[in-house]
């Protein structure tokens, strides 16, 4: 599938996004650990998600496709069933990572195998910790890549530095704390992303995080059955959210979306680079924020991106990139070599691509350096078979000379099945509601970097 995008007219419109996909893969994980039958709405029917669940019914879990958009999931507390083959993660190193952990403590073996991307992405660091507690788990792979062989056993729980901010890996061990003795406890020293957390929470399993960064989990515990509402994915909404904000008077409001703490620093990158940006939290009772976004543009400036706010960015740094070929001055991105070993190098995706399209960037070994305002050009960009860098360079193309083609890019429906439906939306010049303002929420007051 090719993306062919022309330059957007006036952005004034408003939206929604498809679910979570981070909130989908553990909603249903947590929710086949449970003691009856859970209903997920607005769960991501995207490739990546439907790994998960397809991995969950080779052990046994029955789950059953509900319209719209939602998943019926028959928990059996925690009794799982030795698969009857391997189970093939294909592309969603989210899925490999966290199967690892739930498959640590069974009394079975399993072999995770992904296709030709995943087969190349590191899984030590999801080993090494689960090896600490016990667990039989190799790679089979050239330097510690999948296929991955667990043979299941008894699980002790452990005290674990997390010498990379990964909530994979983090959520990797959370839930084979679920089946060890004893208490598991992660140490962060920079916060990613919490929806394991919450959602645990949510189930009614206890959980602690203490003002260190410490979170505790206790083993033998069976999560208590619930349904579940999935907020929009705020990844997804970010494409939208970037060109809304780069392109003066642009106005885009979204709705239904999930504004969990750990997931906003985009927004302030945006308010930072020169948006003006309203946020209003209209439901928090399934413990994970949903509500408003509204934006709109400006001509943006540069900023600096690094430290501890690159853990909570990384999914939408390949955009932001863009945004930063498009603004005034220089924006740079350092502390992000975590995007070398993405579904692609996307620091050297990214630094391509802008160079096709005419911006001048800088590739540095862990993040980039970008030169704006970048006069775009139309043509040919590669996705990579990367579904971020697809999506990038389709906002890119909104604001290009001539017509920009996105090569390869069925990627997108991993994470984002109708972004190009959505995309068609933006070319277009109807107006829609989105020019009502929000009322009641809350501005995000621009800061210098």
């Amino acid at each position: 599938m090719e993306l062919r995008v022309k330059r957007a007219p006036h952005i004034d419109t408003e939206i929604t996004v498809p679910g979570d996909k981070s909130i989908s893969h553990r909603a249903a994980i947590i929710a086949a650990l449970s003691n009856g039958v859970c209903r997920l709405d607005g769960f991501l029917i995207g490739d990546d998600c439907m790994r998960t669940v397809n991995a969950l019914r080779a052990l046994g879990i029955r789950i059953d496709e509900a319209e719209p958009n939602a998943i019926i999931v028959h928990g059996k507390k925690r009794v799982l069933n030795p698969p009857a083959a391997e189970i093939n993660c294909g592309n969603s190193a989210t899925t490999m990572r966290l199967m690892a952990g739930l498959l640590a403590g069974q009394t079975f073996e399993s072999r995770l195998v992904g296709d030709a991307s995943l087969s190349k992405r590191p899984m030590d660091r999801v080993i090494a910790p689960l090896q600490r507690m016990g667990a039989n788990i190799t790679a089979e792979g050239p330097e510690e890549t999948p296929p991955l062989r667990i043979h299941g056993g008894s699980l002790r729980g452990i005290r674990y530095q997390m010498p990379v901010p990964s909530a994979q890996v983090k959520s990797a061990i959370l839930l084979a704390g679920l089946f060890a003795k004893g208490k598991t406890a992660i140490v962060e020293e920079t916060q990613t992303r919490d929806h394991t957390e919450r959602m645990l929470r949510y189930f009614f399993v206890r959980t602690t995080r203490d003002e260190n960064g410490t979170i505790a989990i206790f083993g033998d515990q069976v999560p208590e059955s619930r349904d579940f509402r999935i907020p929009g994915d705020l990844s997804s909404a970010t494409y939208w959210l970037t060109a809304a904000a780069a392109q003066p008077g642009g106005h885009l409001l979204v709705r239904e979306l999930g504004l969990n703490t750990t997931r906003t620093p985009v927004l302030g990158v945006l308010v930072r680079m020169g948006a003006q940006v309203r946020e209003a939290i209209e439901d928090v009772d399934q413990l994970e924020p949903r509500g408003i976004v509204e934006i709109t543009g400006a001509m943006l400036k540069g900023t600096v991106i690094q430290g501890k706010e690159v853990a909570q960015l990384i999914d939408e740094l390949p955009v932001l990139a863009v945004a930063g070929a498009l603004a005034n001055g220089t924006t740079i991105i350092r502390q992000a070599q975590e995007l070398r070993v993405k579904e692609t190098d996307r620091i050297a995706a990214i630094a391509h691509n802008l160079r096709v399209m005419g911006a001048q960037v800088l590739e540095l070994s862990d993040g980039l350096e970008i030169h704006g305002p970048a006069p775009l050009r139309g043509g040919r960009v590669a996705s990579f078979g990367d579904h971020r860098i697809a999506m990038a360079f389709a906002v890119a193309g909104l604001f290009a000379d001539g017509e920009t083609i996105v090569e390869d890019a069925e990627c997108v429906e991993i994470s984002y099945p109708g972004f190009k439906d959505a995309l068609e939306q933006f070319m277009t010049t109807k107006r829609g509601p989105g020019s009502t303002p929000v009322i009641g929420s809350r501005s995000l007051a621009p800061v210098d970097q």
